[in-house]
């Protein structure tokens, strides 16, 4: 295996990717990717393997090459995905999974016609909070969702909705499963030339309601998730895999200030995502099998995220918030 572009999340894919190797998993790390040479030459020693300053160099001397992590800019996905497909090499892309829907819809073509396996990096599906909370869907009717991060300089060339937003949108998309009806959405640019805070309001089909804010400007950083469905109330918080589950007329449970509700806190075993993703990756190129998120997830996220940037346009104008 093999990690294009170690910037700030690409190094963390090559020491995790490393960390599997040295615990015995089935994969070793080939080398990493970067146009940054010195950046590269520095992951590549911390993780004890080879550099190399372009994917061509990398495929040249690595025939045996199987799987890559593509954690380049959004904008390059589709280049440096389309190159390691074309070469016979299984690629976990991170998200969003694409600028647009056509590049998506062209990785989507480039997978099947090569035969390739390819999973989109939605990385809070493999939080064990959310895995635990899985089991215990029924029929969410109302979310209400908090993202908050302080600003930094990375990952400016998306906003926020696409940024941090889609990640949410992706797990209430896989727990409601029940197409969007309508959509309302507000945002503003605060430090940087994009949308920087956000929040959206979107009905489903079903009846399902759900809210969400997302910011990254803020001066602390919250990422919970949470929903009402019949005769439950269930929190998520991503940061501390953790939930909590109140229920009503449930014998059971620990009792709450009230009689009726009792709360129960379902086992959640700690690990980190990013580890649990990449094995999930190596499970499904080892067994040529569809992967947990696939490269349709990650297109009906970010078709999702795509509709939402285009209501904020529509809102900025409609308040000429250029004038402001």
């Amino acid at each position: 295996m093999a990690v294009v572009g170690v910037g700030a999340f690409g190094r963390n894919h090559a020491r995790v990717c490393k960390q599997i190797e040295q615990a015995g998993g089935p994969v070793r790390l080939l080398g990493v990717v970067d146009t940054d040479l010195a950046r590269a030459d520095a992951v590549a020693r911390e993780f004890h393997c080879r550099s190399f300053g372009s994917l061509e160099q990398l495929l040249t001397t690595h025939s045996e090459l199987e799987a890559a992590s593509v954690t380049v800019p959004t904008v390059h996905h589709l280049k440096v995905a389309r190159t390691l497909m074309e070469a016979g090499v299984d690629v976990l892309i991170e998200k969003p999974l694409a600028p647009s829907l056509a590049e998506a819809d062209e990785l989507m073509a480039l997978a099947k016609a090569h035969n390739r396996v390819a999973q989109v990096g939605h990385l809070e599906r493999f939080n064990p909070a959310v895995r635990a909370t899985v089991p215990l869907i029924t029929q969410p009717m109302f979310f209400e969702v908090h993202r908050l991060s302080v600003f930094t300089p990375r990952a400016l060339d998306v906003d926020v909705v696409l940024d941090l937003m889609i990640h949410d949108l992706d797990i209430v998309l896989s727990f409601v499963k029940s197409p969007m009806t309508e959509v309302h959405a507000v945002g503003l640019p605060i430090l940087s030339g994009k949308t920087d805070i956000a929040n959206v309001r979107m009905e489903f089909e079903s009846g399902c309601v759900a809210n969400f804010t997302a910011s990254r400007v803020s001066t602390e950083r919250v990422r919970k998730l949470r929903f009402f469905q019949p005769r439950q109330y269930i929190s998520i918080d991503y940061g501390r895999q953790d939930v909590l589950v109140f229920t009503v007329g449930q014998e059971g449970g620990t009792p709450t200030v009230n009689p009726q509700i009792t709360m129960d806190r379902p086992p959640v075993m700690a690990e980190e995502p990013l580890h649990a993703e990449l094995l999930a990756f190596l499970e499904a190129v080892r067994r040529r099998s569809v992967p947990e998120v696939s490269l349709e997830d990650g297109r009906r996220a970010l078709a999702l995220a795509l509709e939402i940037v285009a209501k904020i346009q529509q809102h900025s104008r409609q308040i000429r918030l250029d004038q402001l």
